[in-house]
């Protein structure tokens, strides 16, 4: 029996692990090896990532790995759009921004008046959000990106770190809006149009790519010997979606954790006015697929709002369990997208600006914030099978809102779908078994041979609007 061990690197916006994959038998076994906090460090009303300390915690868990034998490979994943850029001697140029720092305000709207919205659309199929790849390239100064030879991604400079090899992995690529997913490059007539110098971006290259050994500075530091780094599809909501335990047609997904990404698989992007109007977007999935799917705010407004009422996550969620649904938000509403001890009082001023009641205790108030996300994510899924044509019977949640026993329930509710929630680690499970040389199909089979699965009915089938 063929074993072979991996390493996931899973950068989130909040916190990052390092995992051992064993897969074995058919089946695949997770060890987290290494957890460690994230988060944005505010210097001057800017906000940015601690790259350096993600490093340092990344190397500190790969030397817990080496003593587990034969490491075959490693690959890292992250959240997408965000960059640093390195200069000709391979040397990080400046600190690296986060999507949620203040800079970016109005370069959206800037660039969009530019270049207007059928242009960029049509060019790159992805929708219209405030911190994408391409309007924080618009946001940099000409000077800076003069001094910069290569852009990488997160995953992709970590990689350049682990092994010296630069290039941009096909999923996160798909993600910055200058990526053209119909000729499969870079999206050359809009960077030229803004002044970004093609010349920045690496080779695009496929989830499963050997890039080749470690560094022998990384040996040094780590004791791996022999081992590679391989890519995984870098994108963390592409390994969690190539992970969903799936089989046949009709099924969607929601990757939900901090952002929820609701979606469906096609063979091709969806690129028309239908589309655009709805702001959906194309991404790269592994195996030629394309991730028809819309960003929802997720479980980013309740997380904010726990950071002032510090509550254990599962009591809170059992309170909300105990209080009739009442009021309803709309998750998208852009107030919701800064960090701040004001979340709570966020949701009441927007509870009582549109009508309603305002939830006052900690349960009503995350009771809304469910409601809310699953009725969103039914209005979404509405969508997608209309634009799509697809008729979707089944919804599987992965990612840490699986868990949710109750958010799983209100999107059945809501949906009138059949919900299989799990796994919690579909990004880890996608990221070690892409890794591991498995396609799609083998994949997905892996995955349902090797976690448990639960399934939600819907009690009814009451598809409203958030406010």
């Amino acid at each position: 029996m063929v074993t072979s061990r991996h390493i996931a690197i899973d950068l989130g916006a909040s916190s990052g692990r390092v995992a051992l994959g064993t897969v074995e038998g058919g089946k695949l076994k997770v060890e987290i090896l290494h957890r460690f906090p994230n988060g944005g460090v505010p210097v001057r009303g800017q906000l940015y990532w601690d790259i350096l300390g993600l490093w340092r915690e990344v190397l500190h868990g790969l030397k817990l790995a080496s003593s587990y034998g034969q490491i075959a490979s490693i690959g890292v994943n992250s959240w997408a759009v965000d960059y640093g850029l390195v200069g000709k001697s391979g040397d990080l140029l400046g600190q690296v921004h986060h999507y949620r720092s203040p800079c970016l305000g109005g370069v959206m709207e800037q660039v969009r008046a530019q270049l207007t919205d059928e242009a960029i659309y049509s060019a790159t199929g992805i929708q219209f959000l405030p911190f994408n790849t391409l309007y924080q390239l618009a946001a940099e100064s000409p000077e800076t990106l003069k001094r910069a030879d290569k852009l990488l991604m997160i995953p992709d400079l970590l990689h350049f770190w682990l092994c010296g090899v630069a290039v941009t992995e096909r999923t996160n690529a798909s993600t910055t809006q200058f990526y053209n997913p119909q000729t499969g490059g870079w999206a050359a007539d809009l960077l030229d149009a803004l002044d970004i110098p093609l010349s920045l971006l690496p080779p695009i290259a496929e989830a499963g790519a050997d890039l080749g050994a470690l560094s022998p500075e990384v040996v040094r530091e780590t004791q791996l010997t022999g081992t590679r780094v391989v890519l995984p599809a870098t994108h963390d909501t592409a390994s969690a979606v190539a992970a969903v335990p799936a089989e046949g047609q009709g099924w969607a997904y929601v990757s939900s954790g901090t952002w929820s990404l609701v979606g469906i698989e096609t063979s091709q992007p969806i690129i028309s006015a239908r589309s655009l109007a709805e702001n959906l977007t194309n991404e790269a999935g592994v195996g030629g697929t394309t991730r028809l799917l819309k960003n929802v705010m997720g479980l980013w407004i309740i997380q904010q709002c726990n950071e002032v009422w510090k509550l254990d996550y599962a009591d809170l969620y059992a309170q909300a369990a105990g209080v009739a649904s009442g009021p309803t938000i709309d998750p998208d509403d852009v107030r919701f997208l800064p960090p701040g001890a004001d979340m709570p009082l966020r949701v009441q001023t927007s509870c009582v600006q549109s009508g309603q009641r305002s939830p006052q205790t900690p349960a009503e108030i995350t009771r809304c914030v469910l409601d809310s996300l699953a009725l969103r994510t039914a209005q979404i899924l509405n969508t997608l099978e209309e634009v799509g044509g697809q008729r979707i019977d089944t919804m599987h949640v992965v990612g840490g809102g699986s868990q949710i026993a109750l958010l799983n329930q209100l999107i059945a509710d809501a949906s009138g779908k059949t919900v299989v929630a799990g796994p919690v680690e579909a990004t880890l499970m996608g990221n070690l078994l892409i890794q591991a040389g498995l396609p799609l199909t083998e994949l997905r089979r892996t995955v349902r041979d090797s976690c448990e699965l639960q399934t939600f009915s819907p009690k009814t089938a009451t598809v409203q609007s958030c406010r």
